[in-house]
């Protein structure tokens, strides 16, 4: 059944897609707020607590209201998921802010397509080359396509062979959003937020995300250049702060032979590369600390849909036959 309730979930969206400020994004809000201001003391133990309540509890119950609309039909329970998964799963609730990006770019438009990234990043792209500004965009897509699609697929999937339904969607879309909140919150608004609290939702959201991020990068790897993506993997991967974010990258710049990480304008992300350098004018001096490959262009942005769209179809059809074996067995 976890099959159809991902195929479903992925066609609706794509008929129908979340728009880009939606109630949903709105309540995760509120939600993540309300546990801070009424679970957090400041003390250490408390953001443990804040961080159980936050993604825990949510997960729970998506769990104990699939269990009892399983027990009245199985086909309610279908609904059910695939509901849980479209508010959960998807491609479209990033990529209008890529796709407007691309089209810009394709106008020419460079400052219009600064001012997207800027306001879907929080970052400062005005000293950004135009290399560099493509880079980003590649980065944060792939990072974006595996915690929005190939993460929640991932953990969808196991739990919900353990019987639990929609409960992995849950929880890997709530410590996701609330690792990026917390930090966000602190860093670029201001607010003072609990130290530990920030640190332990970014660990747990690491161990959460090890696995599917080692298959959203084998997925990236057996779709496109498999020994180059597997060479970047094992090469590249500690060009980047975070690991997972390192493997995913690194595996993808691989199988499609495009230069990523290195150098960065100042300003922009200086917690995810190790490299931190810029020439003068703001022009990049070499590729300290990059992938191989060709410098990004603009046609990169179309060759990694098209690798996200074919690791989502191998990771389907993995699915749709482990789901057929599970039957005929």
């Amino acid at each position: 059944m976890s099959f159809f309730a991902v195929l479903l979930a992925l066609l609706i969206e794509q008929l129908k897609p979340l728009p880009r400020d939606n109630r949903i994004h709105h309540a995760l809000i509120s939600w993540v707020r309300w546990t801070g201001r009424n679970f957090d003391a400041g003390r250490e133990h408390h953001a443990w607590v804040v961080w159980g309540v936050t993604v825990l509890a949510p997960a729970l119950l998506a769990s104990l209201l699939y269990v009892g609309v399983a027990h009245l039909s199985m086909v309610l329970a279908l609904a059910f998921d695939v509901l849980v998964l479209y508010l959960t799963l998807g491609f479209r609730q990033f990529s209008h802010f890529f796709t407007d990006i691309r089209d810009a770019l394709d106008r020419g438009d460079e400052l219009q397509a600064r001012q997207l990234l800027a306001e879907w990043r929080h970052l400062d792209t005005s000293e950004l080359p135009r290399t560099e500004l493509l880079r980003h965009v590649i980065e944060h897509a792939l990072l974006a396509a595996h915690r929005h699609v190939f993460g929640v697929f991932f953990w969808f999937v196991l739990l919900s062979s353990l019987g639990l339904g929609p409960a992995g969607a849950v929880l890997y879309r709530m410590a996701e959003f609330a690792s990026r909140y917390w930090a966000f919150k602190s860093r670029t608004l201001g607010v003072p937020a609990n130290e530990r609290l920030m640190r332990i939702s970014q660990q747990l959201f690491g161990g959460i995300d090890h696995v599917p991020a080692r298959l959203t990068a084998f997925g990236f790897a057996v779709v496109g250049n498999f020994e180059e993506a597997v060479n970047g993997w094992r090469r590249d991967a500690g060009l980047w702060l975070h690991q997972n974010e390192g493997i995913i990258l690194a595996a993808a710049a691989g199988a499609l032979g495009v230069q990523l990480g290195g150098s960065v304008a100042p300003g922009v992300t200086p917690d995810r590369s190790k490299t931190f350098h810029v020439g003068a004018g703001g022009e990049i001096e070499g590729a300290l600390g990059s992938t191989p490959g060709l410098p990004p262009q603009l046609g990169h942005l179309q060759s990694i849909v098209g690798l996200v769209w074919r690791s989502m179809v191998l990771w389907l059809l993995l699915l749709a036959l482990l789901t057929l074996a599970n039957v005929l067995g």
